[in-house]
């Protein structure tokens, strides 16, 4: 990454929110940051003008960027907190260990309590979190207790104890925000049922408690006891509109490494996120240049292997999309729901946007590799013989069946090869027949280039369904090449690909870098086209207009725009002016026609 200029790092930037870390020459960490934007807020550092100079120094000795992309800014401000204390980059604020990020726990006790805390005691307690301020967790937990009348003493609720009466009810039970379980006024059925509806608020999942509270709601009002139904539905709202917990953490994943691929014709990529105590704390994103066409399974296994003995990993589990056979003392877990899955799911987005950005890089500083990645990827996709080094594509432009025309484009390494570029007066066909003018300029095209010995492509692209792609058909035939050439039909509607024989269209994925280049020929043969026919239009009706004059042929009109350069200026010219271009008489003809 360190090769690639800050220009080109920046230019790739995904405009999703994340944290950013910044590298030194010698890739040590100099800072990091949280994004709800990484492309602005990254970008932001090399535009303004900075006041304070540590952020000048600072910007001078960046060398390399790199990012962790997340679902939500409040998992860019958690994740930016776990980097900080693991790093302790020169430039950030230190965070001192004693002021954490809240959670809620849920105590491991007969009739537990719910309170917010900013300690993890490994006591079998549930922990949820952590949040981004106390704050919300005070909201959510007077929300609960507001609907649900929770205990909130510390007292030791004992079967026995509660039945030798070891204990008095206090000022909440009278105040109605607890039923009493210290004397048994409770059962403990009731109570845990109440708490599998707060873990599931917790954990986002509302539908059970909003029946619960709607159901209410009704029989207030149905009581006329409006006041109150009005508080529930307040209650509702605000249940309604809470964000839940954060998707990046979970304190019950602990010690885990994340890891997942995804790969192309030429290379692979493979992200790696570990966790700690329920927090990230590192993303990488290795690349692997494919030599015999390895499958996905034995890349990742090769990556995992190389990736934990160089960050020096001794986690005891990992997470990968599919079953892999690693070491015989690590546990091996593929996540098919849940806060596991969400976290593979994560890891394969961080690599999705690595990949997107390599490419763009790619595409400035090495455009040779970026034209063979795209040529080997048409080849797979297109079912060809051999890479589309060059193709072509034609297109007919005609209204109304006036001035028929076609466009030949030429692609040369998945790029546009303009001084190529054709255009055809249609010759052979009257009106407006499509189907025959594609017959008729694909095969003056290569006739002419088999008269003339030159290359030809690898893949003609044609602009039109199964009709057009069956005249152009019968021209290779008439010309030997059937067979010789590929080529291949677009229908616009659906992006639907037609092939030789075979009646049933390929759909190519529609975010797929080869439909993206078959795309980009046929609009780009159908802009060149339109061009030549609005040009041919154009010149067709000033000539008919000026050569509708009595005395007055082609010769004279080209004399005319030639001086004037347009019909308009003609038109608005005194006659003194038009006899110096074409005599007296002329210009007297001229005059009057148009006054």
């Amino acid at each position: 990454m360190s090769e690639i200029s800050i220009e080109v790092q920046l230019s790739t930037l995904p405009n999703s929110p994340g944290v950013y870390q910044f590298y030194d020459s010698d890739e040590v960490i100099l800072y990091v940051g949280k994004a709800k934007n990484l492309k602005k807020r990254v970008s932001s550092y090399f535009t303004k003008k900075h006041e304070y100079g540590k952020t000048r120094v600072l910007v001078k000795k960046i060398r390399s960027i790199k990012h962790i992309v997340v679902p939500t800014e409040s998992d860019a401000l958690l994740l930016e907190n776990n980097l900080i204390k693991k790093y302790q980059p020169r430039y950030n604020v230190m965070l001192k260990d004693d002021k954490t990020y809240p959670w809620i726990c849920i105590k491991k006790e007969r009739f537990p309590r719910i309170f917010p805390t900013r300690k993890l005691i490994k006591d079998g307690s549930e922990y949820y979190g952590p949040y981004t301020s106390m704050r919300t967790v005070h909201t959510l937990l007077d929300l609960i207790k507001g609907v649900y009348p929770l205990r909130t003493c510390n007292y030791d609720l004992s079967k026995e104890k509660i039945e030798a009466g070891k204990y008095k009810l206090c000022l909440e039970y009278h105040l109605g925000n607890c039923k009493g379980p210290c004397e048994g006024l409770q059962e403990e059925e009731e109570y845990n049922r109440q708490i599998a509806d707060i873990r599931q608020i917790i954990k986002g999942n509302f539908k059970t408690s909003l029946q619960y509270f709607k159901k209410q709601m009704r029989s207030l009002a149905a009581q006329m006891h409006f006041e109150e139904a009005q508080r529930i539905k307040d209650k509702i709202e605000v249940l309604e509109n809470y964000q839940a917990k954060s998707t990046i953490v979970n304190p019950k994943i602990n010690n885990v490494d994340v890891f997942s691929v995804i790969s192309d014709e030429v290379f692979a990529y493979v992200n790696f996120l570990e966790l700690s105590h329920g927090s990230i704390i590192r993303s990488h994103t290795m690349e692997i240049k494919k030599k015999l066409n390895e499958s996905d399974e034995n890349l990742l296994q090769m990556a995992i292997i190389e990736i934990r003995q160089r960050f020096n990993s001794n986690s005891s589990e990992i997470y990968v999309p599919f079953r892999i056979t690693v070491a015989p003392d690590l546990k091996v877990t593929v996540p098919k729901l849940g806060d596991k899955k969400k976290l593979l799911e994560l890891s394969e987005r961080n690599a999705k946007f690595f990949r997107q950005e390599r490419f763009k890089q790619i595409k400035i500083t090495d455009p040779d590799r970026h034209a063979n990645r795209i040529v080997a990827q048409m080849k797979k996709d297109l079912r060809l013989s051999e890479e589309p080094r060059h193709i072509e594509c034609f297109d007919n432009s005609n209204i109304q069946g006036s001035n028929p025309v076609a466009a030949c484009v030429v692609f040369r390494n998945a790029k546009p090869s303009k001084k190529e570029y054709r255009h055809f007066n249609i010759k052979t066909v009257t009106g407006p027949d499509d189907f025959a003018s594609m017959e008729e300029v694909v095969f003056r095209r290569y006739k002419r280039m088999l008269d003339e010995e030159e290359s030809l492509p690898q893949l003609v692209v044609i602009d039109g369904g199964k009709g057009q792609l069956s005249s152009a058909l019968k021209s290779l035939e008439l010309l030997d090449l059937r067979g010789k050439v590929a080529i291949i039909g677009i229908a616009k509607r659906l992006e639907e690909i037609y092939f030789p024989d075979d009646p049933i269209p390929l759909y190519l994925d529609k975010k797929s870098e080869s439909l993206r280049i078959i795309q980009q020929l046929r609009n780009e043969a159908h802009r060149f086209g339109i061009t030549f026919h609005r040009n041919k239009r154009s010149k067709a009706a000033i000539d008919s207009e000026l050569e509708g004059i009595a005395g007055i042929g082609e010769k004279t009109a080209q004399e005319l725009l030639k001086e004037f350069k347009s019909v308009k200026r003609i038109k608005e010219a005194s006659i003194e002016n038009l006899a110096k271009s074409v005599g007296m008489v002329k210009a007297k003809k001229i005059y009057e026609t148009f006054h």
